[in-house]
């Protein structure tokens, strides 16, 4: 604190306010990395640090819990909840999966089972909880093929983390990218704008991740033995109807589903808010004697920790943008990168992509990492030649990457051990991790320069 005050009176360009920010960033940031100390709490202190010094006003602090991003989430949670009461991820998931004839045509057909499942479920957490039965009762009826049964372990949480970029609300830190380009003047993102450049990149990540795990973790003999799994057997031990016609619950959760979805891919035409149709069906999923749940028990499935971390980091991140510590801190890697004269917004891009991919070793919440990364990415992109939007969407995408440690995402950790049986050991992670990494910053930056500009988003500003 006191390097930088100086450094702020000797007129070396960063203000009071952006200095008491900064202070604030990087203490956070330490906690984060270094600390057992929970995320939500250090964020949560970050905010109120911010107020106590007079850098952000404490309206602006219980603003961030209203904001209409946090009251989606919740509205989806509980819709989540509903979803999951009925049994349709199950009855999915046996549909899909009975038709597999061999093991290469479950690991795809399970991948994509699970790239369905981001528009249902909001948080990569909350689909990995969703998923996990499934995958408990592939083990039990695969048990005599242990090497098929590593694989799809290994393969759930890879296409959990990589197609959640295909939803905006497939995970917290897309709505926190969102909300910092629109505190730094920029349009943001919606649930439209966000499928359009998300899905083709989701579907390329997982389906090629897939056939890499499918070759790391099983050989030719285990993906030529022919598979039978038929939906009697999967049945076993299930308290849920797997087949069989459609429940009246689950038709009218599924149409729900169907209209919300449908209601968020079209916002530009009927102009209601993402929230408030979020707000609607969570009410009309809830209703008594219509509803598959009751709204006090679906409230009770939403992860307030996570709702409170994101609203947190969000003021920490607006902050940051507002009081031009973000400028300052983007003007210090502006010079290295300048040198590479007219190649200078690759090179940026670059960068940007690497430096994402590889946060998670040091940061391990996804969302922290966002609120760290934006606002420097954001206040950076511009003198580098490089369009903010597209530079923030490109490492929100490269951040989907985080399989190298159990720590590093939940949905790791969740498969890694279950009932006490072992999965998978750190080992075989960084084994996927090696080829993984290359491979999914690869093809951001294939997105971000060649697939992206087509779809109306140039990385590269026109001069």
């Amino acid at each position: 604190m006191a390097a930088l005050v100086v450094n702020a009176v000797n007129g070396w360009g960063l203000g009071g306010p952006a200095a008491v920010t900064l202070c604030i960033f990087i203490a956070a940031v330490w906690f984060w990395i270094f600390s057992p100390v929970e995320d939500t709490y250090v964020a949560l202190g970050a905010a109120v640090a911010l107020v106590i010094s007079g850098v952000l006003p404490s309206e602006s602090l219980f603003a961030a819990l209203g904001e209409d991003t946090v009251w989606l989430l919740m509205a989806a949670f509980v819709i989540a909840s509903a979803v999951a009461s009925t049994g349709l991820a199950g009855r999915g998931a046996a549909f899909i999966i009975s038709g597999a004839r061999s093991v290469r045509q479950l690991a795809h057909l399970s991948c994509l089972g699970l790239i369905v499942t981001a528009f249902a479920i909001p948080a990569t957490s909350g689909r990995a909880a969703l998923v996990l039965p499934i995958f408990l009762t592939l083990r039990r009826v695969l048990q005599d093929r242990p090497t098929v049964v590593k694989m799809l372990a290994v393969l759930f949480p890879t296409v959990i983390l990589l197609s959640a970029v295909s939803s905006f609300l497939g995970a917290g830190a897309h709505l926190i990218t969102s909300q910092i380009l629109q505190a730094a003047g920029y349009p943001g993102f919606g649930f439209a704008s966000w499928l359009l450049l998300g899905l083709p990149l989701a579907l390329a990540a997982s389906f090629l991740a897939t056939e890499l795990v499918l070759r790391l973790f099983t050989d030719r003999s285990d993906r030529a033995e022919p598979l039978r799994i038929n939906t009697a057997r999967l049945q076993e031990d299930n308290p849920q109807r797997i087949s069989g016609p459609l429940a009246l619950a689950e038709q009218r959760c599924l149409l729900l589903l169907c209209t919300v979805v449908a209601l968020w891919c079209t916002e530009s035409i009927h102009g209601l808010d993402p929230a408030l149709v979020a707000l609607i069906g969570a009410l009309v999923v809830c209703l008594p004697a219509y509803g598959a749940t009751d709204l006090g028990t679906a409230l009770k499935t939403v992860p307030w920790s996570m709702l409170i971390f994101m609203a947190a980091t969000l003021a920490l991140g607006s902050s940051l943008v507002s009081t031009g510590a973000a400028d300052w801190l983007a003007s210090l890697i502006l010079g290295p990168v300048s040198f590479f004269g007219a190649a200078k917004p690759y090179v940026f891009v670059v960068v940007v992509v690497v430096a994402s991919t590889a946060a998670h070793l040091v940061i391990q919440s996804r969302s922290a990492r966002s609120a760290v990364l934006i606002p420097v990415i954001v206040a950076s992109a511009g003198a580098m030649g490089v369009e903010p939007m597209a530079a923030a969407f490109a490492s929100t995408a490269a951040a989907g990457f985080c399989h190298t440690l159990t720590s590093s995402a939940k949905p790791v950790a969740i498969f890694a051990e279950t009932g006490g049986h072992v999965n998978y050991v750190p080992a075989d992670l960084l084994r996927l991790s090696v080829w993984l990494a290359p491979l999914s910053a690869g093809l951001v930056l294939l997105f971000s320069l060649a697939v992206w500009p087509l779809l109306g988003l140039p990385i590269i500003s026109l001069p």
